[in-house]
């Protein structure tokens, strides 16, 4: 029986329940993604320590712990070499756990959710968008279902044109052929630069049916999951009738896909052309190569530091300043919400633009007729500032510990794990174990992103109700 509104009991709530429980905080979105994560790989590195992973010897603890963080996380650096260490069973753990790594967990676990209830709980939905950057709740089911249709879609066709490409002009199996093609088309989707070739792509460097469909892949794949949308939604609406798709009106696009669309076409314009200029000549890079292969090497070069990690030329050739460029590449990395890592190309354009409008004294950052609002502003320094400690910190401490390796070949290294891009100078397999740890944590740190690792692993929300009294501090 209902009891009237007067003779209900009250409830009053104890000062302890206004802290979140342990239960609450791990149902957290960004919690459940870092736990997620981190069962992910404990799978992975069981699994890579069986006898069965390895060809000759079992592989350490070590070996296999960052294997599985370098494959999970979609890096590509390794310790051994892939192609004659593990065994095709060992090969197949790495490939899930690259795809299951660049889906994300809890994206993976939201359609396996999907396709058995046919529908998904709030719950659910929360993670999903978390895991996805969603902007509404609504769009999570869509979102999930282009996402696995388009990577399926994407990666099956690159990987027929390879494997294609492998029997006809390489004289590979059709077994062979058509597991190499699988591979490396799915690595370079995900943006991760694991290959079967100890040599990575060293051996078709001037083969544009192999370099082309994979630079494709891993510009698709890491420009973002939020852009891939919306061009997709924008390419069936008119804005009238006869007046073409809404997908080539650059007006109708968001300031979102704008900024990462149109920075990634600017990084590789200038990536193309800076690795001509600097390695045109260089004898152990591209000097050998006619021109035609220049300039195919210098794309694939370009395009790689998106955060893929493969290579067509010999990255420890490279000239000194190439390092450097390669490093500032892989920091800012590739789209968000894709599968590439670094600081995000969205990120370093909206602070080109906060230092644009504050040379010039505007009030306001304004992107394309929109201001960008101040947490958009913080949250893009701190992402970046967050980034260069997590650069800095670890080079000074593995510099400081080692005095076999040079300062430029440890910032290389240290970015390439931050930014899970998995290029390398070749040093990595030589490092001391406590120093593969650290990249093991920069590269964990790197898939997730500061703002979700911090999220994830905070213990609790600060709010404050109010607001200090304003005042100013002299720069400069």
């Amino acid at each position: 029986m209902r009891l009237p509104v007067w003779r209900r009991p009250v409830l009053h709530r104890s000062p302890a329940s206004d802290h979140a429980s342990p239960a609450s905080l791990r149902r957290r979105p960004a919690q459940l993604i870092t736990l997620g994560f981190l069962a992910t790989i404990a799978v992975g590195t069981g699994l890579l320590s069986l006898p069965i992973s390895a060809t000759g010897r079992n592989a350490s603890f070590v070996e296999a712990l960052f294997t599985a963080t370098s494959a999970t996380c979609v890096t590509g650096l390794g310790v051994v070499n892939t192609e004659t260490f593990w065994t095709p069973f060992g090969q197949a753990v790495i490939l899930v756990l690259i795809q299951v790594g660049g889906f994300g967990v809890m994206t993976v676990a939201s359609l396996l959710g999907l396709v058995l209830s046919r529908r998904l709980g709030l719950s659910t939905r929360l993670v999903a968008a978390e895991s996805t950057r969603s902007v509404s709740l609504g769009d999570v089911r869509q979102v999930l279902l282009g996402v696995l249709r388009f990577t399926v879609v994407a990666e099956l066709a690159v990987a027929l044109v390879l494997a294609v490409r492998f029997m006809v002009s390489y004289g590979e199996s059709v077994g062979h052929a058509l597991w190499s093609g699988l591979f490396h088309a799915v690595s370079a989707f995900n943006n991760a630069g694991f290959s079967l070739y100890g040599d990575s792509l060293i051996r078709f460097v001037t083969d544009p049916w192999v370099c082309l469909p994979l630079s494709a892949a891993v510009v698709v794949g890491g420009i973002g999951f939020p852009v891939l949308l919306e061009l997709w939604r924008l390419r069936g609406t008119r804005r009238v009738p006869g007046g073409g798709a809404d997908l080539w009106h650059l007006s109708r696009w968001s300031v979102h896909s704008r900024l990462t669309v149109g920075t990634t076409a600017v990084l590789l314009v200038v990536g193309t052309a800076f690795f001509l200029a600097a390695e045109w000549r260089n004898p152990g890079t591209f000097g050998p190569l006619d021109p035609a292969g220049k300039v195919l090497a210098a794309v694939t070069q370009s395009v790689m530091p998106r955060t893929a990690g493969f290579n067509s030329i010999d990255t420890s050739q490279l000239n000194n300043g190439t390092w450097f460029f390669t490093d500032m590449l892989m920091f800012v990395g590739g789209g968000s919400a894709g599968t590439a890592g670094g600081v995000k190309v969205a990120t370093f354009a909206v602070l080109a633009f906060v230092i644009w409008s504050e040379l010039r004294g505007d009030p306001d950052v304004v992107v394309f007729d929109r201001r960008l609002s101040r947490s958009t502003q913080r949250r893009a320094l701190t992402v970046a500032l967050v980034g260069v400690a997590a650069v800095v910190v670890p080079t000074l401490a593995i510099t400081l510990s080692t005095h076999v390796f040079t300062l430029d070949q440890v910032l290389f290294e240290v970015v390439s794990a931050f930014s899970t891009t998995g290029l390398s100078t070749g040093i990595t397999a030589d490092m001391q174990p406590w120093h593969q740890l650290v990249l093991v944590v920069l590269m964990f740190l790197g898939r997730l992103g500061p703002i979700t690792l911090g999220t994830g692993l905070a213990l609790r929300d600060r709010q404050r109700l109010y607001r200090k009294p304003e005042s100013s501090v002299v720069i400069g």
